[in-house]
This record gives structure tokens, C-alpha cells and sequence, in this order.
């Protein structure tokens, strides 16, 4: 660690001042650190550790080739430490600086006491400096690896987290809330799911950390914290980076699976263009049509029923009197609001419902059944069938 030899006794002499030099550094570590200043087990494993760095600093100026492994491993263990207590290493950092301060306040004044030159005080304090960044290097090592090993833990655990959110039969609360801590997840009151369409690119799947993707799945989906709380409003422009996304209903913990389905049900009426695309879809917005296509075989079955004669008209004069009727019961029987909804006259409005009346007796006006004819009209405008042959 030296060029040549250093002057015959200054390792004998740096060794009678070890202890005195090693208290000193302890003294200022503690008064200059305030992360050491209250003792304990840690601050004396430090001091333990500065001990052991001058001790081999001291052995290294009599024997320039000492292996300094088993000190740089001691740093190494040290960085892990600082890691797995979420710790910086800038306590670390801040006493291996004292320490050194520290050394050569006491080799200036020896090198003025004992008349050194200034070569041997340079080649001194050159050997502390290159064996400080070796252990500052050590320690830095210790605590990336480290690091790195608690993300790759905690992304297993924030990953089995997920997976409990939305099993089914649900687990106990007590399970998930064991599992978040673990996992640093802040167990919230509710969470929503939001279901998204494959193949969105990695540099659209910048999140907010607390939310728990799973992009692998067969259709992927996030699991979003209290989606109706605040601060949630940064995530509705990731999702629209990620394509059209279904966000399912808010649910709380424990009924994950119940949002997920229905927002996978929603994103699959999007894709067939039975509800708008491209921009987040809010299950929440949408009931009466994910309720109505979520059982359109009883609604097909059931139609001709409840719609009778609308549905023999042609395509073309069956199209108009369905959307006219479905959006004037929308509006609480305001013929002139919904004549504003769908552009068109008023008095077109009201032709409309004179021709539904005559070809219906009257009946889609009665209070009874009025929910039926809207989900039904609802099913029969979205899916295209008041286009088509019936």
C-alpha cells in the first residue's frame, strides 16, 4: 500500500498511540454522527469496526503487502447491515470521514513533534486515503447486493400479495395484512382492479409503486389502493399510455376477484365495440349495460317478449324507435332533453313515440316493466341488433 519502506520504529511508534487514536475517532463519531451519538449494540459494532481499520491500517505501514480481505469483508457485512435496516450508508460514509480527519490531525502533529518529512506524512497519508476507499468501496458493494436481494424479495411477496387480493374463496384479513407487511404494502380500505389489454410496452408500465401489477397473466391487471381516494388522479394517465383499460368497480379487501371479473367483462365488451375504447372505462359508469350483456343469452331468449312488435319492424325503421325510446325513458319522459341527446327535432321525438304506442298498445309506458324495456332497449341498441335482420 506504500512505495518502499517507511522509516524503521513508525509502526512501533504508531502502535503505542493506537488506543488513544481509536478513542479520539470514537469520541468525534459520536459527537459529528447523530445515527452513533446514542450508543447502543449498532455504534459499538462501528467503533469495533473503526478499530479494526486503523489496527490493520497500522499493520499494513510495517507490512505494505497485508491481505486487507478479511477487513474489506467486514465492510461488506457492514453495508449489508445498513441495507436491511433501510438505512443510507451515509452515517457510514460521514464516520469513516471523521475517522480520517481524525488520523491526520494526529500524524500532523507527530510529523511536527517528531521532526518526519514530508514525504513519509505524504505516503501516510496516502495509504489511509486508498485504504478508506477500499472499504468505502466494500461497504458500498454489501449494501447494493443487498439491496438488491430485499427488491427481488419484496417484489415475491408484493407478487403472492396480489395473488391473494384476488383469490377466491377469499383468505382471512389477518393473512393479507401479515403478507402487505411483509411486503411494504400499506393495507388500504378498498382496492379496485383494473384489467388491461396485452402487450402494453415497457415503457408504458411506469407506475405508482403502490400499485401491484401482474403483466404476465393471460389478460393483465393492476391492483389499484383506494382508487376513489386522493392522489389517484396520476394514475389515470398511465393507464391511458397502456390502451384501453377496464377499471373495475371498488371492492373491499378480500373482494378482489369480484372487481377483477367484472373488469375483464368491460374490457371484453370494449373489444367488441359494444362500449366506447381508448380511454379508461369505469365500470362504475356502465352498470346497466355490463349487467344486461353479462347475461345477453337470457336477454336474446327473452327479447321478442318483452320488445314484441318493435323488434319485427325492418332494421331501418326498428333502429330509430329503439334509440328514440331508450333515450327518452333516460331522460324521466322529457321529450325535449331527449330530442337535445339525440339531435333531432322534437316534434321527431314525439312522432316516434306515437308510432312505438300504436305498434305497442301503450305498454312501454306503464310504470311496471319500464326497467326491463330499458335493459332490454340498452341490449338492442349496444349490440347492434336494432341495425340488423332479426
Amino acid at each position: 500500500m506504500t512505495q518502499g519502506p517507511m522509516p524503521a520504529g513508525l509502526p512501533n511508534m504508531l502502535r503505542q498511540h493506537l488506543r488513544a487514536a481509536v478513542a479520539e475517532m470514537e469520541r468525534e463519531i459520536r459527537d459529528q454522527v447523530p445515527e452513533y451519538g446514542a450508543g447502543g449494540g449498532y455504534a459499538r459494532r462501528v467503533e469495533r469496526t473503526v478499530s479494526d481499520t486503523v489496527a490493520f491500517f497500522v499493520d499494513s505501514v510495517d507490512h505494505p503487502d497485508a491481505d486487507p480481505r478479511q477487513l474489506t469483508d467486514l465492510y461488506v457485512r457492514l453495508g449489508e447491515q445498513e441495507a436491511r435496516q433501510g438505512r443510507s450508508l451515509d452515517a457510514l460514509q460521514n464516520a469513516m470521514r471523521v475517522s480520517s480527519q481524525v488520523a491526520c490531525r494526529r500524524f500532523i502533529k507527530d510529523a511536527y513533534r517528531l521532526g518526519w518529512s514530508r514525504e513519509t506524512l505524504g505516503r501516510l497519508t496516502d495509504s489511509l486515503f486508498l485504504l478508506l476507499a477500499r472499504v468505502a468501496d466494500a461497504a458500498a458493494q454489501g449494501y447494493a447486493r443487498e439491496q438488491g436481494q430485499l427488491a427481488t424479495e419484496r417484489e415475491r411477496r408484493r407478487d403472492r400479495l396480489r395473488d391473494l387480493l384476488i383469490a377466491e374463496p377469499a383468505p382471512g384479513r389477518e393473512a393479507i395484512a401479515e403478507l402487505a407487511v411483509a411486503a411494504r404494502w400499506e393495507l388500504p380500505k378498498s382496492i379496485g382492479l383494473v384489467a388491461l389489454p396485452s402487450g402494453a410496452p415497457a415503457a408504458a408500465r411506469i407506475l405508482p409503486p403502490a400499485v401491484l401489477p401482474d403483466w404476465d397473466a393471460p389478460i393483465p391487471f393492476l391492483v389499484v389502493p383506494d382508487p376513489d381516494g386522493p392522489g389517484q388522479d396520476r394514475l389515470w394517465p398511465a393507464l391511458r399510455r397502456l390502451g384501453t383499460a377496464a377499471i373495475g368497480p371498488t371492492v373491499p379487501i378480500g373482494r378482489g376477484a369480484v372487481s377483477l371479473r367484472w373488469a375483464r367483462h368491460a374490457l371484453a365488451l370494449a373489444e367488441r365495440g359494444l362500449l366506447p375504447g381508448g380511454a379508461p372505462i369505469r365500470c362504475a359508469d356502465h352498470i346497466a349495460t355490463l349487467a344486461t350483456l353479462a347475461a345477453e343469452e337470457l336477454v336474446d331468449a327473452t327479447a321478442a317478449d318483452v320488445l314484441g312488435p318493435l323488434l319485427e319492424l325492418p332494421p331501418a325503421r326498428r333502429q330509430p324507435l329503439a334509440e328514440t325510446l331508450l333515450t327518452y325513458l333516460r331522460c324521466g319522459d322529457n321529450a325535449v332533453i331527449a330530442a337535445e341527446r339525440l339531435h333531432i327535432h322534437e316534434q321527431t321525438v314525439r312522432y316516434r313515440l306515437r308510432r312505438i304506442n300504436e305498434l305497442t298498445g301503450g305498454r312501454f309506458t306503464e310504470p311496471g316493466g319500464r326497467l326491463d324495456v330499458m335493459l332490454m332497449l340498452n341490449w338492442l341498441v349496444r349490440t347492434g341488433r336494432a341495425e340488423r335482420t332479426a
